[in-house]
């Protein structure tokens, strides 16, 4: 963040001075965890539903913060902006405990803060780049960044850290030596992702796909795809560099284009395309190759990732690094040397015995999960193949249907064995054994425990194990007990996740 005085924050969010004078400056970074503040930082008090931040006010400063950002009095010097009761942000509630409307007076306050900092650093030396869709965003934002560091420090959110707390943290991230801002915006409903583009205006939006998940709050497909254009409606104009990415395969998104005056750039595997894949193959672990083809030449693209769902990600993420100024052939080459950077996203590990899991657990969308399980099918050639699957969550009264689809999915590629936990979940399970002549290929268990003794007494060496569902679920635990026992295994190489990773609220579309 740039250097700001007590007194200028107070200023920007309409706050007031508590236990000093203002002169004081915040010098390092923004954080709402104690244990990751810094000497010269800000810490920000956000009440949750089990521990009140304002409670670790004194801790807070004790570890070297200048001040608290708060909506009440604390022990220590503070920033206080006025709990707002009646006036609640409608997303709130899913991040802090906000019966007073202090949660929200504080969020609010922050988003203050991140805009005026981007205001400031806004300009010719830093490019402020957005990513949303129903599926692929946190990948796509994690390749995206790898493309572009090498053109100058880059800033971008670790997990899926992409609502209206982690939105602003990370904007508060960038510094006068940033060079580009890469943001995740999500959303649970109309307007969300418009008020996220007003704290970091975007100069390049990327819109990936229109799918199901979070039905139940947008109301339909087609409410999901308005809200998702929000994006590209922030965009500024051609004439002042705004540039929109969007998938010309997604009729949705194609259709985003009559909604921005940004100059458009269409990717995808359309001839008509200007960024597109050709070519495309998979090898035996789903790892697929193509040619990116664009309008400046061509290069020839292996991607190191899991799953053919990674080629229009690739594909977005390389339009954004065309239009920033890299050449094809540095943008190929970047793509076919890319790391994985957030857990539990197509993370392969493969034990000593050779059991191989494929732990996709972080979230799931009835898309999302149709390109988990087309992945385990290329992966287990040869190899018995497990489906581990629970509860897609935030889909409404679609809920039954999707479910039930997925299971038929499962027979109709040929997947040996699935295991569907929990109730809510059952409609994958009755799917499965409706499509083919399933009998005791699919198994319904109630619970993570049941799953993992199913899968100790049963699975074998050399299977292939897919473990998937939405966060809440928390099917890592599957994934974590398959791979303890044996104990010794063989990891694909990976970036370590940063301790922060697990801040993300992971369940917005």
């Amino acid at each position: 963040m740039i250097v700001l005085s007590l007194a200028e924050i107070a200023d920007i969010v309409g706050g007031r001075l508590h236990r000093t004078d203002g002169t004081a400056e915040v010098t390092g970074s923004v954080e709402f965890d104690t244990r990751e503040i810094t000497p010269g930082g800000l810490f920000v008090a956000l009440p949750g539903a089990k521990v009140d931040g304002h409670d670790f006010a004194a801790q807070a400063i004790e570890s070297g913060a200048v001040a608290v950002l708060a909506a009440r009095e604390v022990d220590g010097p503070a920033v206080i902006v006025p709990p707002a009761a009646g006036a609640t942000h409608e997303r709130a509630f899913a991040l802090v405990s906000d019966k007073d409307g202090a949660g929200a007076a504080v969020l609010a306050a922050l988003a203050k803060l991140a805009r005026h900092v981007i205001q400031k650093l806004a300009g010719d030396h830093l490019t402020v780049v957005g990513v949303t869709g129903s599926a692929g965003k946190t990948s796509t934002k994690d390749i995206i960044a790898q493309l572009l560091e090498p053109l100058g420090p880059t800033v971008a959110p670790p997990g899926s850290f992409n609502n209206e707390l982690g939105h602003p943290w990370t904007a508060l991230r960038a510094d006068a030596s940033t060079r580009q801002l890469v943001l995740e915006l999500s959303a649970r409903g109309p307007g969300h992702i418009a008020e996220l583009a007003a704290i970091a205006p975007p100069r390049i939006g990327v819109v990936l796909n229109v799918g199901t998940a979070h039905v139940g709050e947008f109301g339909s497909r087609e409410g999901i795809a308005k809200g998702k254009g929000e994006l590209v409606e922030a965009l500024p104009s051609a004439e002042d560099g705004g540039v929109a990415v969007l998938n010309l395969d997604d009729p949705y998104v194609a259709a985003m284009a009559s909604r921005t005056t940004a100059r458009v750039v269409f990717v995808g595997e359309s001839a008509s395309a200007q960024v597109r894949a050709a070519d495309i193959t998979l090898d035996g672990e789903a790892r697929a190759s193509f040619r990116l083809v664009t309008p400046d030449g061509e290069a020839p693209v292996k991607l190191p990732l899991y799953g053919e769902h990674h080629v229009g990600n690739a594909l977005s993420a390389a339009a954004v690094a065309l239009e920033m100024g890299s050449t094809v052939e540095e943008v190929a080459a970047r793509l076919s040397s890319l790391e994985r950077r957030s857990d539990r996203r197509m993370e392969v590990t493969t034990r000593a015995d050779g059991v191989t899991v494929l732990n996709d657990s972080f979230n799931a969308s009835p898309e999302s999960m149709r390109a988990a399980l087309k992945a385990l099918a290329s992966m287990s050639a040869n190899r018995r193949s497990w489906a581990v699957l629970g509860v897609m969550g935030d889909l409404g009264e679609n809920s039954v249907a999707a479910h039930d689809g997925i299971g038929r999915l499962v027979v109709r590629l040929n997947i040996d064995k699935l295991v569907v936990i929990g109730q809510a979940a059952a409609a994958t399970h009755q799917g499965a054994q409706q499509e083919g002549s399933w009998g005791e290929e699919s198994v319904l268990v109630p619970d993570v425990e049941a799953a993992i003794a199913l899968l100790h007494d049963q699975l074998r060496a050399g299977d292939v194990v897919l473990v998937k569902a939405s966060k809440a679920a928390a099917l890592w635990r599957v994934a974590d007990a398959v791979l303890a026992s044996p104990a010794t295994i063989v990891e694909t190489p990976v970036v370590p996740p940063s301790p922060s990773q697990e801040r993300s609220n992971g369940g917005d579309a």
